[in-house]
């Protein structure tokens, strides 16, 4: 019997073979153009470093190779100001982070930001732990997500949720994780997988891009060593090499380098980046 991983694999060959199809009918500008495609950065791992300067921290990141960031706040400035130091520093930000309670008071406005900045995402990083205690909680949470997606879609933004690892701690015998995205409609709600986190928590990355295949757009890339620790990218335990094997499965367009805890932020996101840079080369 064909294992489940063996079934990836071939799906993921099968994607592969037809790529020139799905280039054609994509309309996504970034699908993979080299072993991953265009790298990024979520600027989160350099909060530091943009409140200093976020031309400065723009900047840099594009000297080390990075095409993409993804934002977690604007630092004062605003989205006219912020598609202009992308266009100075020659990158784009085709995703951001932002507080679930958006949705409930600004949500037009945060779609309208979005909009100026040129972003094709809108990713909730988080649901509040009060708003996460029941399996009921979390199916309130899918039908919040269902139509601020909606309405996202409406304003020509995707909509997506990021997670972290208690999402995959059992509730009465079901993983909030599941219930969350078997709720929400896959035409409007798409996942950023948190590939540290979800191994964290003791979940599968493979056996997510097989339960929903297309839906996993964007990842954040961030290492684990068997011990547990948060590290750079291929410094640590993560099989990257057979995640990203089954890219084309998953649907993966963008790749966040993050490090939520760096002890240099650019020279964390640096060694990253040189070792994505040589994956599968």
């Amino acid at each position: 019997m064909m294992t489940r991983r063996e079934a990836l694999r071939r799906m993921s060959a099968l994607a592969a073979g037809t790529a020139g199809l799905s280039e054609l009918a994509c309309t996504h500008t970034n699908v993979a153009t080299g072993p991953l495609g265009p790298l990024g950065v979520q600027l989160y791992t350099l909060r530091q470093e943009m409140a200093r300067s976020v031309d400065e921290t723009l900047a840099r990141v594009a000297e080390i190779g990075y095409r993409e960031v993804e934002f977690a706040g604007y630092f004062g400035r605003s989205p006219a100001e912020i598609r202009q130091s992308l266009d100075n520093a020659g990158l784009r930000a085709p995703a951001a982070h932002i507080d679930m309670n958006a949705m409930l008071t600004d949500w037009p406005s945060t779609l309208e930001e979005a909009n100026t900045i040129g972003m094709q995402y809108l990713v909730v990083p988080s649901v509040p732990q009060e708003m996460s205690l029941t399996l009921d909680h979390w199916r309130a949470v899918a039908d919040m997500f269902n139509r601020g997606a909606a309405e996202a879609r409406d304003a020509g933004i995707r909509f997506a949720y990021h997670n972290h690892a208690r999402e995959f701690t059992p509730i009465d015998g079901q993983i909030p994780f599941d219930v969350l995205f078997e709720q929400t409609d896959p035409d409007l709600v798409e996942l950023e997988l948190d590939l540290f986190w979800i191994v964290h928590g003791g979940g599968d990355p493979m056996a997510v891009f097989e339960r929903w295949p297309g839906r996993v757009p964007l990842v954040h890339v961030k290492d684990r060593t068997e011990k547990g620790v948060m590290t750079e990218v291929g410094s640590g335990a993560i099989d990257w090499e057979e995640i990203f094997g089954a890219r084309d499965v998953a649907g993966i367009r963008h790749y966040f380098v993050e490090h939520d805890e760096p002890l240099d932020g650019f020279e964390s996101v640096a060694a990253s980046f040189d070792y994505l840079s040589r994956l599968g080369t």
